[in-house]
């Protein structure tokens, strides 16, 4: 058995060579950052064409979250090609973010396909740190298939608990006993796994009242590719919504 798993791990490491030496040049980023928007664009249809009734149930209330304006604002965290914009509600306002520049051609076609709504604008940034987006100016956060792959959850979560939308104490309390956690099937993915975890940081910054004075956090069903039969574990969603 130790052999067996010797070999394949030098299989593993020669296979994955490329992929080290191009990381050792400095390569390696900016390849995945030229040919990764297209490698999404396309796993995007493929991806929505799956999951288009768990999205539509997703996304159905959104509008409940409109604020004092009469028109939802909605930020995208780690937006990728805008493969959620067909499934937002007509008028909503969006305005996205993400870390690699290359999605904005992606982003500016995917709008021109929903003209249901109003764009706002495309922000370069890391979650972790969403410096140009007003505090208390969103009504919802959209984060789906992102939080797997970041540095800090904690510290995201903290980001996107300042740029929603406050309300008061007692309709946070409120919302939060209406909150949507659902045990479905999960699939046996990283995004999967790290469900429990993030659910855990997300209770631990409603429970601080110096962390999130005055926002609400709803959580909802997760989007997933595939799926077991029957598990009996919760998860957490990546919608995050403040209503007034």
């Amino acid at each position: 058995m130790a052999l067996t798993i010797f070999i394949l791990r030098l299989a593993v490491c020669i296979l994955a060579f490329p992929m080290y030496l191009l990381d050792f040049l400095g390569l390696w980023n900016w390849i995945c950052k030229q040919w990764f928007p297209y490698f999404l664009a396309r796993l995007t249809v493929m991806y929505n064409k799956q999951m288009e009734s768990k999205k539509q149930e997703l996304f159905s209330n959104l509008r409940e979250f409109t604020g004092p304006s009469g028109k939802l604002s909605l930020l995208e965290l780690g937006c990728g090609t805008g493969a959620n914009f067909k499934f937002y509600p007509s008028g909503c306002q969006v305005t996205c973010v993400d870390p690699n520049p290359n999605f904005e051609k992606f982003l500016i076609k995917s709008i021109a396909q929903n003209r249901h709504l109003q764009f706002e604008r495309f922000i370069v940034a890391a979650g972790e740190n969403m410096h140009q987006v007003a505090s208390g100016s969103m009504d919802v956060v959209v984060c789906t298939l992102v939080l797997c792959s970041v540095k800090n959850q904690e510290q995201i979560l903290q980001e996107v608990c300042r740029v929603l939308r406050p309300v008061s104490v007692g309709m946070r309390r409120a919302l939060f006993n209406r909150a949507q956690i659902s045990a479905i099937p999960w699939a046996a993915t990283r995004q999967a796994s790290l469900s429990f975890t993030v659910s855990r940081s997300l209770l631990k910054l409603m429970s601080i009242e110096s962390v999130i004075p005055s926002n609400h956090l709803i959580l909802c069903h997760s989007l997933l590719l595939q799926s077991f039969p029957a598990s009996g574990s919760l998860l957490i969603s990546q919608l995050f919504t403040s209503a007034g």
